[in-house]
C-alpha cells in the first residue's frame, strides 16, 4: 500500500509527466505530487508544434494538456522554469537549477528528449531552426510566414517526420522548400524504401525538392545570417532558414549521473526499464521519449519518441509507482498529416527486420494500408488515407497469426478475419 503521507515527484512537464499527475489523482493516492519542469509553460502536446500549431490552423491555447486551474484543483505543484541538474539516490532528492531540493518516495522520470544538432563549420550563424518545444513552434511559425511572403528559401537538413511536415507547413505558407537527406528516401528508417517513395511523390507533387544521399556540411552566413547550405557531395543550396531535424537524443544525463542503467546509444539509448517502466532502482520509474522499455508482446526493447507513448505510458508508470501490476505492452502507435494526406503507423519495423511488404488498396491514389511480414507474421501495417482500422491492424501486430498474403492484400477480405 502506498503511504497518503509519501511524495511522488515528476521529473518532466511534458504529456507523459502531466498524464501520470493525473492518473496518480485519479487512482486515489492521496499523497503529495510535485512536477519539476524546465520550461517556464505548463504541459502541453508536441504533435500540434509540427502540425496544426504550425500551419497557423490551431491556436496556442490549444496545445496544453489541461486548463490553467487544473493543477491546483487537483492539488498537484508545479514548478516551472528550474530544470533538475541533480539526482541524489541514497537521500531520495532532485535538485533544481536555483539550489533548492525536493525530497521523493517515488519518482518518475519523464525527462523527454532533445534535438540533435549540427556540428558543421557556420553553425553559429542566425537564421537556423529546430523544433521540439513551444517556443521554437512560435519562432518557426513566423519564420514560414516571412519566408513564404518573401518567396525565400527554407533548407531542412533530415527527411524524417519532422522535417516531412515542416516541408507541407512551409509549401502551405509559400516558401521554397530543399530538404537535403543522407539516405536514398524520406523515412527510411521508419518506412524503408517501399513506402518512402510514396512521401517522396507527395512532397515533388508539392514543389519540394530532395537531395538524397548527401549531408549538410557547412552552413554559409553573410552578416551573421544563413545565405546558403553545402554538401559533401559539393552542392550548395540558397537557404534564408535552415530548420535542422536529424532527430532526437533521450535526456539522460540526470538519469546517468545518478548511476542508473541505460541503454547504449547504437541501440536507441534512453533509461533501461522494465515491462513495468521501472528502472535500475526500484524507486524510481521512467516514460516517455526516454525510457527504453521491455516490450512483452514484440519481445525487444523499444524506445518510441511519439504522443502516443507519452499519452498511455506516463499513465502506466503512475500505476505502477501505486504498486499495481503493470505489464506495458502497447503497441507502438503514430499518426501523421501532410498536405491531403494523413496517416497512422502501428508496430514495429524498422529495416531489416522485415522480410517482404504487402499493400491493399490503391498506393498510386495514396489510399492502402501496407503490412510489413517477416516470415509471414504482420510486423506493422500503415494505413493511409483509410480510417477505423487501427484497432484492426493492432490485432494483427499483437497476435501470432500469420495471415496469407493475398488475403492480406484483398480489400475484400475483412482484416478481423485475418488474425
Amino acid at each position: 500500500m502506498v503511504n497518503t503521507d509519501e511524495t511522488f515527484v515528476i521529473v518532466g512537464g511534458g504529456l507523459a509527466g502531466a498524464k501520470a499527475a493525473e492518473t496518480l489523482r485519479a487512482e486515489g493516492f492521496g499523497g503529495r505530487v510535485i512536477v519539476l519542469g524546465d520550461e517556464g509553460e505548463r504541459p502541453y502536446e508536441r504533435p500540434p508544434l509540427s502540425k496544426q500549431f504550425l500551419a497557423g490552423k490551431a491556436d496556442r491555447d490549444s496545445v496544453f494538456v489541461h486548463a490553467p486551474d487544473w493543477y491546483e484543483q487537483a492539488d498537484v505543484e508545479l514548478r516551472l522554469g528550474q530544470p533538475a541538474v541533480h539526482l541524489d539516490r541514497a537521500a531520495k532528492t532532485v535538485r533544481l537549477a536555483d539550489g533548492t531540493s525536493v525530497r521523493y518516495d517515488r519518482l518518475l522520470l519523464a525527462t523527454g528528449a532533445e534535438p540533435r544538432r549540427l556540428d558543421v563549420p557556420g553553425a553559429g550563424v542566425a537564421g537556423i531552426h529546430q523544433l521540439r518545444n513551444l517556443a521554437h513552434a512560435e519562432q518557426l511559425r513566423e519564420v514560414l510566414a516571412k519566408t513564404g511572403r518573401d518567396q525565400g528559401h527554407l533548407v531542412i537538413a533530415g527527411a524524417g517526420w519532422i522535417g516531412l511536415e515542416v516541408a507541407a507547413a512551409a509549401r502551405e505558407y509559400g516558401a521554397e522548400v530543399t530538404i537535403v537527406e543522407p539516405e536514398p528516401t524520406p523515412l527510411h528508417g521508419a518506412l524503408g524504401p517501399e513506402l518512402g517513395v510514396v512521401f517522396r511523390d507527395l512532397h515533388v507533387e508539392h514543389g519540394v525538392r530532395f537531395h538524397f544521399g548527401a549531408r549538410l556540411t557547412e552552413i554559409v552566413g553573410q552578416d551573421g545570417m544563413v545565405v546558403s547550405v553545402r554538401t559533401d557531395d559539393g552542392e550548395e543550396h540558397p537557404a534564408h532558414a535552415l530548420l535542422v531535424a536529424v532527430g532526437a537524443a533521450p535526456r539522460t544525463a540526470l538519469a546517468e549521473a545518478a548511476g542508473l542503467a541505460l541503454v547504449d546509444r547504437a541501440a536507441g539509448g534512453g533509461i533501461a526499464v522494465d515491462a513495468s517502466l521501472r528502472t535500475s532502482d526500484a524507486a524510481i520509474h521512467a516514460a516517455g521519449d526516454v525510457a527504453a522499455a521491455l516490450h512483452p508482446l514484440l519481445d525487444t526493447r523499444l524506445r518510441v519518441e511519439h504522443w502516443a507513448n507519452a499519452l498511455n505510458g506516463g499513465p502506466a508508470a503512475a500505476r505502477a509507482m501505486l504498486g499495481q501490476d503493470i505489464s506495458y505492452d502497447r503497441i507502438p502507435y503514430f499518426f501523421s498529416d501532410q498536405y491531403d494526406l494523413g496517416m497512422e503507423y502501428s508496430g514495429y519495423a524498422p529495416p531489416g527486420s522485415y522480410d517482404q511488404v504487402v499493400c491493399r488498396g490503391d498506393v498510386g491514389k495514396r489510399e492502402f494500408i501496407a503490412f510489413w511480414l517477416r516470415e509471414g507474421r504482420v510486423l506493422a501495417g500503415m494505413n493511409v488515407n483509410v480510417w477505423d482500422v487501427t484497432e484492426q491492424i493492432q490485432q494483427l501486430v499483437s497476435s501470432d497469426a500469420r495471415p496469407d498474403p493475398n488475403a492480406l492484400a484483398d480489400p475484400q477480405v475483412p482484416l478481423e478475419s485475418l488474425v
